[in-house]
């Protein structure tokens, strides 16, 4: 398991990015959507393509070497879907599984479940949105720490 120093991080990371609305960076990539989160010797990249159907990576380094990695690829499926809706689930990232929302969350007709297998080194996941019951959008994720 991480240590809670780095969980903390990604957390606080993540909050100012993406899930928080954070301002994007220069692209690294044509067509690339990037996010950057910077605290003394941690970095958090977050870098997408695409937008109804999308892939990418988040990134952290610690002392300038990559330290854990998740990739995810996901995609609305269905009508209503809210982008904000999404953020909302992602701001209430849990510390005891720092990848995605929490394992439920409802405000009004929407629903976001996630379900994950393995810790902080090692997991998969799956995540989706459903609209008064009806599935809307999903996403696969995966990663783990890198040595």
């Amino acid at each position: 398991m991480a240590d809670k120093k780095t969980v903390e991080f990604l957390i606080r990371a993540k909050k100012a990015t993406y899930a928080g609305k954070g301002a994007e960076v220069e692209p690294s990539r044509p067509k690339s959507h990037d996010l950057h989160y910077m605290e003394d010797d941690m970095l958090y990249i977050d870098s997408y393509l695409g937008g109804e159907h999308f892939a990418g990576e988040e990134v952290v380094w610690a002392d300038g070497s990559p330290y854990w990695s998740m990739n995810y690829l996901g995609r609305v499926t269905g009508t209503p879907f809210s982008g904000d809706f999404l953020k909302e689930a992602l701001l209430r990232v849990p510390f005891d599984r720092p990848f995605r929302g929490p394992e439920e969350y409802t405000d009004g007709d929407y629903t976001y479940n996630s379900k994950v297998d393995g810790d902080f080194e090692w997991f998969t996941g799956y995540e989706n949105i459903s609209y008064k019951g009806e599935k809307i959008y999903e996403c696969y994720y995966h990663g783990g720490t890198i040595k």
